[in-house]
């Protein structure tokens, strides 16, 4: 029997840590987790800790990390803590692949780290690729190493591409979270409890929001270009309510290809362990049948701003991708807060953006300097404003 692939996760007690870790468990013959790692939740990395057996655990948080490390004594598991933790675990020696599901632009240290180490990385964090996509895609080509992406619309696309050349453009879909067809008027009345009840994915708070706001979609077409080597131009978003075609490729000769799937995050999470390999899991197929009805509309930029704001930024370039997701990452929280409407999501992520003079990406600190900038900005505004 051939070696297990010895997977780290980061972000492992998040919505998309635990899908990672209930495919794992479907194929013990072909991983083995050696590290895994979250923010602050330790009762339940400890209850992973106890399933998966790993040989190393990270914690963000440092309280939170000195509390695991006590309950750990004696298991001969190595804990490590911060962020700095994040950075060592993910360059483990022993490691083949590092799974990025945490939440924001956290990700990006992280992700540059396991690339440096030479390390397959699993992405399903989009906001690494939004901030830091010249920094990583440089890093990846120095290292020889490859990027995996796990969001269902990457993937697909990802998918569509394996053994292809000649492309024309891509199409990425998105359900158009709930609010699609509102008016205005009706946004305006829009809480937190009705954007988090997405109608077909089951995602993490942020990210819920975010495609409530098409701000997800939006940070998925700079991901899109990066990791694809496309132009804007190539890149086209439609609204496609059934989550059932997750991406399509159109090449220069009109054919189009698409990825089809149940809309689970379980089935891209597995391709991107298991790749280049395919294997039968516990998921029901597909019944097109079922479905019935396939159909597609265009995105609604007045009422929803957030894919043109991102859109923008992504051609502007240099610092401003990394302005936009720190303004809107503060938005959403104080959103989530109930501090702001859901009108003013993309109102303070224009402001912040309205004020901000990009500058080329030459380095980290740069790219770190213009997230803070604009994360003080928009609380400022927030504050003051609302």
């Amino acid at each position: 029997m051939k070696d297990r692939r010895k997977v780290v996760i980061l972000g492992s007690t998040g919505s998309i840590g635990r899908q990672a870790l209930e495919v794992i468990s479907w194929f013990p013959d072909l991983f083995q987790v050696i590290g895994l790692a979250a923010h602050r939740n330790i009762s339940l990395l400890e209850e992973q800790v106890r399933a998966f057996r790993p040989a190393y655990v990270g914690v963000v948080d440092p309280e939170a990390g000195s509390l695991l490390e006590a309950r750990l004594q004696g298991s001969g598991i190595t804990c490590f803590r911060g962020v700095e933790g994040l950075l060592e675990l993910v360059q483990v020696p022993t490691c083949d692949l590092v799974l990025v599901a945490v939440t924001g632009v956290a990700g990006l240290r992280p992700t540059l780290a396991a690339i440096e180490a030479g390390k397959t990385v699993a992405l399903a964090n989009k906001e690494t690729l939004v901030v830091g996509g010249d920094l990583v895609i440089e890093a990846t080509r120095r290292r020889s190493t490859q990027i995996i992406p796990v969001d269902s619309e990457h993937s697909a696309i990802f998918q569509c591409l394996q053994g292809s050349s000649g492309v024309a453009k891509v199409i990425l879909t998105g359900s158009g979270g709930p609010f699609r067809g509102y008016s205005r008027k009706q946004l305006e009345e829009v809480t937190p409890e009705m954007a988090l009840r997405h109608p077909t994915w089951k995602m993490g708070p942020k990210i819920t929001i975010d495609s409530a706001t098409l701000m997800n979609k939006g940070l998925e077409v700079i991901e899109a270009k990066w990791l694809f080597g496309l132009e804007y131009e190539q890149i086209e978003v439609l609204i496609h309510p059934q989550s059932i075609v997750h991406g399509l490729v159109v090449f220069q000769d009109g054919a189009v290809l698409a990825q089809l799937g149940q809309p689970d995050m379980r089935i891209p999470i597995q391709y991107a362990l298991l790749f280049p390999e395919r294997r039968k899991n516990r998921l029901q197929p597909l019944d097109l049948a079922a479905v019935g009805a396939l159909t597609f509309e265009k995105p609604d930029l007045d009422n929803f701003p957030c894919l043109r704001l991102a859109w923008e930024a992504g051609k502007t370039g240099g610092t401003m991708p990394a302005v936009l997701n720190a303004a809107n990452e503060v938005a959403v929280s104080a959103f989530l807060e109930k501090r702001i409407p859901f009108l003013a999501i993309p109102e303070v992520v224009a402001r912040v953006m309205e004020q901000h003079s990009p500058e080329p990406v030459s380095d980290l600190s740069t790219l770190l300097e213009a997230d803070q900038w604009a994360r003080r900005l928009a609380h400022y505004l927030i504050t003051t404003n609302y």
